[in-house]
């Protein structure tokens, strides 16, 4: 008798999860067409608003979905990049609607393309978490994503300048998030202020990781000085950040261990 060929497991459960992802992004986009067509046909300018802001809405999730999908191949993948442009579906789907501005603080780093993916669904899960469960009170909601590499540790940190009397009920949906953070060999630890809430993901590079990383810090110390514009417009923007508590929060060093 002839063996079949089979996957291997790993394979064959990333082949479903892109199968799954596919369908739902077709399902989306199924879902805009037809609001998109109910918007031109539809009589009244109410209604019209409406439909379009649904569409909008749509929109924005499906960036999210598509951001979030499960990377093919084998390539180092810019996480700044990577991150930045998750958010912007984020913003397009929720935080706007919220009124919630979302800000990046972001070093180059090179991670393999399934780690980026966790680490893009660990700043999904934390961001999200800190929209539905920040109390901003009369403050204008504000959360800021820093990613920053000291040696061969990565430091990711969601931080929002809102208090969360909830804790015990909001701290079991960090689950998933620690669970992922495990799968990269590192920890989430939380923060909470009067008037802001931390959360810290660390984890270390692998040795991949570490030589990219190596390199593009190596090709950054070469590059040409900084002119004397450059440097007062750096001068101007950390003047902007001294007036600004959460700029100063995001300088605080945060407890990690090296691996």
């Amino acid at each position: 008798m002839i063996p079949l060929n089979r996957e291997p497991p790993g394979l064959q459960e990333g082949t479903l999860l892109r199968e799954l992802h596919h369908r739902v992004s077709n399902g989306v986009d199924f879902a805009i067409d037809l609001v998109s067509a109910a918007a031109i046909r539809v009589e009244g300018a109410e209604a019209k608003c409406a439909l379009s802001d649904v569409v909008e809405l749509l929109q924005g999730y499906s960036d999210v979905h598509r951001a979030l999908a499960m990377p093919a191949g084998d390539t180092l993948t810019h996480a700044a990049t990577y991150v930045r442009k998750l958010g912007c579906g984020m913003r397009r789907a929720v935080l706007d609607r919220m009124n919630i501005q979302l800000a990046f603080a972001m070093q180059s780093l090179a991670l393999q393309p399934e780690r980026c993916w966790y680490l893009g669904l660990i700043v999904h899960e934390l961001v999200m978490h800190a929209a539905r469960h920040a109390c901003f009170e009369a403050r204008p909601g504000q959360i800021r994503v820093k990613l920053t590499r000291t040696g061969a540790l990565v430091n990711c940190v969601i931080l929002d300048n809102g208090s969360r009397p909830a804790r015990e009920a909001s701290d079991r949906e960090l689950r998933i998030a620690r669970d992922i953070a495990r799968a990269l060999g590192g920890r989430i630890e939380q923060g909470l202020g009067t008037e802001f809430t931390s959360i810290v993901l660390s984890f270390p590079l692998t040795e991949r990781e570490r030589d990219a990383n190596w390199t593009i810090a190596t090709r950054q110390m070469r590059a040409p000085r900084r002119t004397r514009a450059t440097a007062s417009t750096d001068t101007a923007l950390a003047s902007r950040r001294s007036q600004d508590p959460l700029a100063g929060l995001l300088t605080l060093s945060h407890p990690t261990v090296a691996p």
